[in-house]
């Protein structure tokens, strides 16, 4: 068991995958291997019991023996997984057909998920044509049906059909990429995600003029029938909750956000859970409880066991053709696997269900295995299941809190001649001890994995474990077999989440500090596991100095007189974070993707809390959704910092915070570093802080900002300025060489003329763009340009977010390559933004 562990480790550091045949043969040759090592065992355990064999040798020979089992299982575990690596990455999407319009016909494999713009889906691809010839796609795609139409001119789309639902055949014509997110530190892997549910491919559907209208080809209710019974089930609690009367409608939202935990109690889609509802459970530390968790599986496992048994010994034939111990073991786990299965099957589950599963077989063969075995048991058939689930922060979170509990829980005392007051008293003291272990276990870990723990969590998760246990899930369940229970669900729901917000209220509910290295936090972590073991107290506080590197970690920052530069990968947007040895200053903040996120508060807002960085000043450089859609999560998030921005007098982030006009010659110094605001001119920047100027082009009034060390080494943050404006620069004489320039207006033909790049002689520019963008940035002709004068290009659809350091001004960093892995996209350097999506 621990060789698979090992295995999988190994495998999923690998940077680039090998031939599928180098796989087999690490497969092959470690069977064989362990063949011969079987035999060889065999042979020297009839020499050990035929010979007087010295303790000491023999204690060796079964520790070399453990060793060798260990690496050969690691080798093949290893192999299979490549192979398996190996096979889903000769299944991905053909680089020549990306962008392309393709017939497709398909079925639609997972229940679909509707938002403010249309509908996503899973489609499991049956065929596919471009231009009438046959093609190659991947097995399973994500594809997008817009309701309000997308960007392209061609794709005004039909309405969404109400009825779409998992199992349907449809026919679309769709366009389609590679998955491709964003790479930032400390961020949220989505190319990991689609890679290990076996999704090679999103795009979107065209049905606009031009297209082909799309075609429901076959509705059989036979595919995917656990999809389709999620879904009844899902839209079912959402339809029956909704408010119907007009006195409920100022409640509606608060309604509807509690229909969608119930929800996702159901069915365990997590998705129609509100993004505010998440960051209330994450501050308070329930977050456990809204999403199928291994509490919820084990639960229902003892009740249909319970109930199954109680059936089972009514009937006298029965327990002839069978015992009721077996009847009932077997029946719960697999009721609760079957329970697992429609509610998503996520990592909580697996580990459950499996350990159910083992702990089950050992009861009927009358085996009592340690827990070590049991919980190394379920770990390695999770990995084997679905290897890449080690990665997730779900996986680590589960098996510790399971392994704390096997290893710290209490001693279990005999009820019998208690009175009923005593036995409640022994419950609750075990379930304050049960939480007590899991929290003390857990919180290091939560601080290395996402930089915060709840400092509440301990007394809520008193509160909330029973309420949503023993009242919010079963109204929630039992209400498939009578929907009139949902709407108690929900008021139970309601109550829940407003004693959330209570909590969550309270001064220092949740500690955020700056995320440690990976040796910092490994070490926090395994101290936090020692203080929760049954050990006597003088051995515990031994651990206490192995916190003390996570608790008090603070990033790397420049030296006086030096700053450093990061722009974050934000898809097609800016925002560039600028840190000098005491102050951080923040260039815009990421577009708005829709009305339900924004780049500001899933990626600008976490990299700033994970370095631990509260920035003196914003700069919005000019009013685009691309540069300031994610401006009002970091105020809210940074409530210290002041705003200087080239807004229009009126604009709606002036209501949260003072703004301070960005104006020609403004400048200031931080610890020896000058920054320098370049554009736009004092009299124009006056006009429009009094209100919007007809006929402006915001990009016109783009700030310019100049940041220059004190050994002379600078940089220049050039907005969305375009022609006119360089000129404008260059007559006024503001323009000097700099060692880095990021590229005016995400590479656009309308910007970096010729003239502009001559009088800065820049040595590295940074393009802030999106993969396949629809404005074809950057454009072909102005990297030539760059090319031409020898400039290093790093752009973020190539790089992931950019590292640059004003100390070594010749050296560029790229996220993609520091911490690339084999299931990672890669994009040529001369693809980065050429073609429009």
């Amino acid at each position: 068991m621990i060789g698979v562990l090992l295995g999988t480790a190994f495998q999923l550091q690998q940077r680039m995958l090998w031939s599928a045949e180098a796989y087999v043969a690490c497969m092959t040759g470690a069977g064989a291997m362990l063949a011969c090592a079987l035999l060889m065992r065999r042979r020297v355990g009839r020499r050990v019991r035929s010979a007087a064999v010295h303790p000491v040798w023999l204690r060796q020979a079964w520790a070399g023996w453990i060793v060798a089992l260990a690496a050969l299982s690691a080798l093949a575990v290893f192999g299979q997984i490549g192979w398996r690596s190996a096979s889903l990455a000769q299944t991905a999407l053909n680089p020549d057909l990306e962008g392309r319009d393709l017939q497709v016909e398909g079925v639609v494999a997972a229940m679909p998920q509707s938002s403010e713009r249309g509908v996503k889906m899973r489609l499991r691809v049956e065929s596919a044509r471009w231009r009438g010839q046959p093609v190659s796609l991947p097995r399973l795609v994500d594809l997008s049906w817009y309701a309000l139409g997308m960007w392209d001119d061609a794709s005004t789309p039909a309405a969404v059909p109400a009825t779409l639902r998992a199992g349907q055949r449809w026919a679309f014509e769709v366009r389609l990429r590679a998955p491709h997110g964003g790479m930032n530190p400390f961020g949220f892997d989505y190319e990991l995600w689609m890679w290990e549910q076996g999704v090679q491919a999103n795009g979107y559907v065209r049905s606009g003029h031009g297209s082909s209208a799309p075609r429901l080809l076959d509705d059989s209710a036979w595919r995917h029938p656990v999809e389709r019974a999620r879904q009844h089930v899902r839209d079912a609690i959402l339809e029956r909750t909704a408010s119907r009367s007009p006195q409920e409608q100022e409640r509606e939202g608060d309604r509807q956000r509690a229909a969608g935990v119930v929800a996702a109690l159901v069915t365990g889609d997590q998705r129609v859970i509100d993004r505010q509802d998440w960051d209330l459970f994450r501050i308070t530390g329930v977050a456990h409880l809204v999403s199928i968790s291994g509490l919820h599986v084990t639960m229902f496992a003892w009740l249909a066991a319970k109930v199954i048994g109680a059936l089972w010994r009514r009937s006298g034939l029965l327990c002839l053709l069978l015992p009721a111990q077996f009847a009932s073991l077997s029946g719960g786990v697999l009721l609760a696997a079957m329970y697992a299965l429609f509610s998503g099957w996520g990592v909580p589950s697996q580990r459950t269900v499996f350990m159910l599963g083992v702990v089950a077989l050992l009861r009927l063969g009358g085996k009592r295995w340690p827990w070590p075995q049991v919980w190394l048991i379920a770990c390695a058939l999770v990995l084997l299941w679905d290897p890449w689930a080690m990665l997730q922060a779900g996986f680590w979170l589960s098996f510790v809190a399971v392994g704390m509990l096997f290893a710290g829980g209490m001693r279990s005392r005999a009820m019998a001649h208690r009175s009923p007051i005593a036995t409640l008293a022994l419950h609750l003291r075990q379930l304050l001890h049960q939480q007590w272990i899991v929290t003390l276990a857990l919180a290091p870990l939560s601080l290395l994995i996402f930089g915060q723990m709840s400092v509440v969590g301990l007394v809520v998760n008193l509160l909330a474990i029973p309420w949503v246990s023993f009242v919010v899930l079963p109204l929630s369940m039992l209400g498939i077999l009578w929907n009139g229970l949902w709407v108690p669900a929900v008021l139970a729901t309601q109550l829940f989440t407003a004693t959330l917000q209570w909590f969550a209220n309270w001064p220092m509910a949740q500690l955020a500090l700056p995320v440690a290295p990976l040796w910092a936090g490994v070490a926090a972590a395994l101290a936090g596991m020692l203080l929760a073991l049954r050990l006597p107290w003088r051995v515990r506080m031994l651990a206490l100095p192995c916190m003390v590197p996570l608790l008090w970690w603070s990033q790397e920052r420049p030296e006086a007189g030096r700053f450093d530069l990061m722009a974050l990968d934000v898809g097609q947007g800016q925002a560039v974070l600028v840190r000098t040895a005491r102050h951080g200053l923040l260039y815009d903040a990421g577009p708005q993707y829709s009305g339900e996120a924004n780049a500001g508060e899933r990626i600008v807002v976490p990299v700033l809390h994970a370095l631990g960085e509260h920035i003196d000043t914003l700069v919005l450089s000019h009013r685009d959704a691309d540069h300031t859609g994610g401006a009002a999560a970091v105020l809210a998030a940074q409530p210290q910092s002041s705003l200087l921005a080239s807004l229009e007098g009126g604009h709606p982030l002036a209501q949260l915070r003072d703004v301070q006009p960005c104006l020609a010659g403004g400048e200031w110094s931080w610890d020896g570093v000058r920054f320098e605001v370049l554009h736009p001119p004092p009299e124009l920047g006056l006009r429009l802080a009094e209100g919007p100027i007809e006929r402006l082009r915001p990009n016109a009034a783009s700030c310019v900002l100049r940041v220059t060390d004190a050994q002379g080494v600078s940089a220049l943050l050039a907005g969305d300025i375009e022609l006119a404006q360089e000129w404008a620069l260059l007559a006024q004489g503001a323009l000097a060489p700099v060692h880095l320039l990021l590229v005016p207006h995400h590479g656009s033909k309308t910007s970096s003329s010729e003239a502009f790049l001559d009088a800065l002689k820049p040595r590295i520019a940074v393009v802030q763009a999106g993969y396949r963008n629809r404005f074809g940035h950057p454009a072909p002709a102005v990297m030539g340009r760059y090319r031409e004068r020898s400039v290093v290009v790093a752009a973020t659809p190539v790089c992931g977010a950019v590292h640059w350091r004003s100390d070594r001004a010749q050296d560029v960093g790229c996220e993609r390559e520091r911490t690339a892995r084999y299931w990672h996209h890669r994009v040529p350097a001369e693809g980065a933004g050429a073609l429009k999506w």
